[in-house]
């Protein structure tokens, strides 16, 4: 019966928000918008007149929708987890769940039920659009199942580690770090054990092999192995999350005892005060734990992660000739998920506030805006230092490996530095511009998600159907069009300025012009329009951060 009240309140009630039916269709339509643009661009490309001509479209459009799909079922899986219970305790509201007569199992389960409904009704809405793509040949309604099949399993499998980890830790940011780390953990142990063992042995572990594995005619053998270790790891995940819930969240403070000075005991703990700096909210967000206690495990899934880029670029160079995909294989997921966690801190920084009625505290206050944005900016960029400090230095690091020319590890540092910043800037204008926390971390991460997977979708699409740039640009121009409506509805929430409608406009188009340019392997062209592209883009949300920042929060302000 209380299993049934979680569950109610989780898949229930937030299905009814009008936003759930929108992302169904907004998803949909973009896998539409996918096919009609690899159609075109294969139609103007090369004559399509056999049968053959169709199946080969077919195959290879199936294997340019399944990992797409596979990310985001995985990302949006594992944040909707997190959220879920993240939201919970920072509103302090899971106490109250705690001392319901709910037991843990009815607790975790209900969570986890609720989270997962929304990626299944994903998946559910995607399937008439791969039906879709079978219809072209080169692909059976089979091998499309087996590819929902891994993809409905390695979400689950990522929805039940978010919200183990999100009982765990006690800031919505620590959840959802660990979370992005734990996953990048996962594929890139795949990738290990494929370089190690076969690609065979990589299937049954890591869900990118095994999806590939499954869209092959021969892929029927794969689905127990993966299945099971899915399986296995979700199985371990929630059981761990039932048995510790309890513990982790119900804490006695016991408060030290002390002796005054007539020698008779008093209780609390004497502390000596601490010199504040110019900018109270800086010295919040590095002096203090602003970011939730025990930030050291963070810190240490992260040095993990780092680790394994550094052993995976070190065992490339030892080889006769180092291959450079190889190397970005090892780099670059890293560097996503420092950015993805990046974006987090940022975003969170300031939704804690709100949910724990501190930011109220400051708004009274005689706190200026450039105050607040600016030290929640640089507090970010402080508390992780390592996340932004070590890429940087690995890209320059390429150089004296013989990896990179000196030209291109500055330009990789110097671009790399840019995209950290944009992402900082983002986070806390999504946390200023969104009342409700799952919404502005939704659109914080979905942004740096979407402007990710976008170019490595459409990366694989123009490898695959390659054409010269006049040709591209024609087929593109619906998804760059429909992306930067996708942008300005989502950073326009509160405060519909000119300068995000540019950013929303030029963003994806000069996304497009990059990619095209790191193909043609124009690399300084790629840095200067990243440099015009996102710096660009930084520059109109803080601006709006700082200037209207009084709309964004709500705050009133009185005339001298």
């Amino acid at each position: 019966m209380f299993l049934g009240a979680v569950c109610e309140r989780e898949v229930l009630v937030a299905p009814r928000a009008r936003g759930l039916f929108v992302a169904r269709a907004v998803y949909a339509g973009t896998l539409l918008g996918i096919i009609a643009t690899c159609w075109l661009l294969v139609s103007g490309t090369r004559p399509i007149t056999t049968v053959g001509d169709t199946a080969r479209f077919g195959g290879t459009l199936l294997r340019i929708l399944g990992p797409l799909q596979l990310a985001l079922a995985m990302m949006s899986a594992a944040l909707t987890s997190v959220v879920a219970v993240g939201v919970e305790k920072d509103r302090k509201t899971l106490e109250l769940l705690l001392v319901s007569q709910l037991d843990d199992a009815q607790l975790v389960l209900g969570k986890l039920a609720g989270s997962l409904l929304r990626t299944g009704l994903l998946l559910v809405a995607a399937v008439p659009v791969f039906a879709l793509a079978t219809a072209f040949g080169g692909a059976t309604p089979a091998q499309m199942a087996r590819a929902f099949l891994v993809t409905a399993a390695a979400a689950a499998t990522a929805a039940a580690v978010a919200n183990a980890i999100a009982f765990w830790r006690d800031t919505t940011f620590q959840s959802l770090a660990i979370t992005l780390f734990a996953i990048v953990a996962w594929l890139a142990t795949g990738e290990a054990v494929a370089a190690l063992r076969g690609g065979d042995a990589a299937a049954a572990i890591s869900p990118v092999r095994g999806l590939f594995a499954a869209l092959s005619p021969t892929g029927s053998s794969i689905l127990a192995p993966l299945l099971g270790s899915c399986g296995a790891i979700a199985v371990i995940a929630t059981g761990w999350a039932i048995a510790r819930a309890r513990a982790w969240n119900t804490r006695v403070q016991v408060r030290p005892r002390f002796e005054d000075e007539a020698g008779g005991a008093t209780t609390g703990a004497r502390r000596e005060p601490r010199t504040v700096w110019r900018n109270p909210v800086l010295w919040r967000e590095l002096r203090t734990r602003a970011h939730g206690r025990a930030m050291l495990a963070v810190r240490i899934a992260w040095l993990l992660l780092f680790a394994a880029a550094v052993a995976g670029i070190v065992a490339e160079t030892k080889t006769p000739r180092p291959d450079r995909i190889g190397i970005a294989t090892a780099v670059v997921p890293m560097v996503v998920a420092s950015l993805l966690a990046i974006t987090a801190l940022a975003v969170t920084s300031v939704t804690t506030e709100r949910d724990r009625g501190t930011f109220d505290l400051l708004l009274v206050s005689d706190l200026e805006p450039k105050e607040f944005v600016w030290g929640k900016i640089l507090g970010v960029l402080g508390a992780a230092a390592d996340m932004v400090v070590l890429p940087i230095g690995l890209c320059l690091a390429l150089v004296p490996l013989g990896i990179a020319t000196p030209e291109h590890g500055g330009e990789l540092a110097v671009g790399l530095a840019v995209l950290t910043f944009f992402v900082a800037v983002l986070g806390v204008y999504a946390g200023l511009s969104h009342v409700a926390s799952r919404r502005a971390i939704a659109v914080a991460l979905g942004v740096v998600a979407f402007l990710f997977v976008g170019v490595a979708t459409a990366m694989r699409i123009m490898v695959a159907f390659g054409g010269s740039f006049e040709l591209q640009l024609a087929p593109f121009l619906a998804a760059i069009v429909g992306g930067a409506v996708g942008l300005y509805a989502a950073l326009s929430a509160r405060n519909p300025s000119p300068a995000v409608g540019w950013t929303s406009a030029l963003l994806p188009a000069l996304t497009f012009v990059a990619i095209t340019s790191f193909l043609q392997g124009s690399s300084l062209q790629v840095l200067l329009v990243v440099l015009a592209a996102y710096g660009f883009a930084t520059l109109a949300l803080l601006v709006p951060s700082i200037a209207a920042f009084d709309l964004l929060t709500g705050r009133t302000t009185t005339g001298e």
